[in-house]
């Protein structure tokens, strides 16, 4: 059965999972708090689908074709009028979300799937006071959601495996790579490893081992080139178990292992240097720099899913 997608929240990656959906013919409502909000969202998905047609992913007609999938609603009622999969994409303040779910639940029968898009709360947290938490799961997409694939799916405490096997079907629907996380931990998968890596490049930064750049310059040239064939493990698989086990006996008890924020990340933050956003950070960002870092980062991402689709293509 093809799910009936509504997607509540036209932000930034509201829209672009909306995106994914009608590329993969998905018909979508997305609802948005104003008018004001879906401009901005008719105006995102406008620019993306430029972009994508531009770098052949697919034609300008199949742009236009797309779009039309995609419909923006001020009206909550209207969105999920006939909808069996919701897909909450509202901001990361608890009682907002509760407070949608109440509304939702009143509106939807039981039967509906809802999923959060939430980046660090657990699904059982989100669904305390839902009268129906087996129909809850997270559904983490990455940003942009149109571009990179990884989907976190996160099962709260009362979460069926009806529920789950939807959401992992709706998810490989829109050509996704979801993963299925077992237990409910904080920042889940991605965003442990994610920010494991920063916590250390901060030690590294603070303790004065090298510049910023060589910092970064230290991913981006070695293990940054391996990430995309080969994860951790089996980067140690590759390389031999003895070896890493010898190297992880020795270097962890050296590895930082800071609670808070480091030194230099804190004191930016105090002066409100936010990075790309405040057009200052760990470095400075003149519109000309983030529009071309920006530009680079999404050519890059779509080279990587050109590769995606390549190896989906049948023979």
């Amino acid at each position: 059965m093809m799910e009936k997608i509504s997607i509540l929240g036209a932000g930034t990656m509201g829209h672009s999972i909306a995106l994914s959906a009608a590329w993969s013919e998905q018909t979508v409502n997305v609802y948005g708090i104003n008018e004001q909000d879906l401009e901005n969202a008719d105006r995102g998905l406008n620019n993306k689908l430029k972009v994508m047609a531009a770098n052949e992913l697919f034609t300008a007609v199949e742009a236009k074709e797309i779009r039309k999938r995609i419909r923006l609603t001020t009206s909550l009622e209207e969105a999920i009028s006939d909808s069996t999969f919701i897909i909450e994409v509202v901001p990361e303040v608890l009682e907002l979300k509760k407070e949608l779910y109440k509304r939702l639940e009143k509106l939807i029968s039981e039967d509906v799937v809802i999923a959060s898009n939430t980046s660090g709360f657990k699904p059982s947290i989100l669904a305390a006071e839902m009268g129906c938490p087996n129909r809850f799961v997270v559904t983490h997409f990455w940003n942009p959601g149109h571009l990179i694939p990884l989907v976190e799916v996160v099962k709260g405490e009362h979460t069926d495996e009806k529920t789950v096997e939807r959401a992992m079907a709706v998810l490989n629907a829109m050509n996704k790579k979801p993963i299925l996380l077992h237990k409910e931990i904080p920042g889940f998968i991605g965003n442990r490893l994610q920010y494991a890596l920063f916590r250390e490049a901060q030690a590294l930064l603070d303790a004065g081992a090298a510049s910023k750049e060589d910092i970064d310059a230290a991913v981006t040239y070695s293990i940054g080139r391996r990430l995309p064939v080969t994860g951790p493990l089996m980067t140690a698989d590759m390389g031999g178990l003895d070896v890493f086990s010898a190297i992880s006996n020795y270097l962890f008890e050296e590895l930082a292992t800071d609670q808070h924020s480091g030194e230099t990340l804190s004191r930016l933050v105090a002066e409100n240097k936010l990075g790309d956003k405040t057009g200052e950070g760990f470095y400075s960002w003149e519109p000309d720099v983030s529009a071309k870092l920006n530009e680079e980062r999404e050519q890059t991402l779509i080279h990587f899913l050109k590769n995606d689709l390549k190896t989906r293509e049948p023979g």
